[in-house]
């Protein structure tokens, strides 16, 4: 008797659950895709930009073979990107860019840097030539300002970083580099490498 009435049960609620008016009009819009935990949302169309996450198709914390089926193997394989290669090189990719060079430690990218000749623009719309105050005041407070290690004023960096800890595996910034010039002379965006002054060196 127990289960006839769960039966029953089952049989109502199922009834009702067809006739029952649908709870969005047929013709309602799709609402948009959202990013899930399984990888990143499709980027934006537009152009190519240096963030502190990555550029293009590159993104911080790729392995060197990720980064050459991205954008190309080096460049210039018989130069030196650093006095230990297998621990960290830098190099410029085949596709990439003139005056972009990927910084890659212990097989694993952790920063881009771009200086010279080349008209990439970071995600804050600056580039290489613009003058330090620019960058301080798009940035304002965010930005961090240090001494260039080997150029006196008005040479400097300016900083910026996405996390408090800069040393994490994780923190992300950006630093400009600034010239006796007082302008942009460099840029380099990723991780706690961004703050070597010599490279891999």
């Amino acid at each position: 008797m127990i289960r006839l009435v769960a039966l029953s049960s089952v049989a109502v609620l199922s009834l009702a659950a067809c006739g029952a008016p649908p709870s969005e009009p047929a013709d309602a819009p799709t609402p948009p895709a959202t990013e899930t935990p399984s990888g990143p949302a499709t980027p934006a169309p537009g152009p190519d930009r240096l963030t502190a996450q990555g550029f293009g198709p590159l993104r911080i914390g790729m392995t060197r073979a990720e980064v050459e089926t991205a954008l190309g193997a080096d460049s210039n394989p018989e130069a030196v990107g650093g006095p230990d290669p297998a621990s960290c090189d830098m190099f410029h990719p085949a596709r990439a860019p003139d005056g972009l060079l990927v910084m890659v430690e212990q097989g694993v990218l952790t920063s881009i840097w771009v200086s010279r000749n080349t008209a990439i623009e970071t995600d804050r719309g600056l580039s290489i030539g613009d003058p330090a105050a620019e960058v301080k005041r798009v940035y304002g407070p965010g930005a961090e300002v240090t001494p260039h290690k080997y150029v006196g004023a008005p040479a400097e960096y300016v900083t910026v970083w996405s996390t408090t800890d800069h040393q994490s595996a994780a923190a992300r910034g950006l630093k400009y580099e600034i010239g006796e010039d007082g302008k942009v002379g460099s840029i380099a965006g990723g991780g706690p490498s961004i703050e070597y002054v010599e490279g891999c060196a």
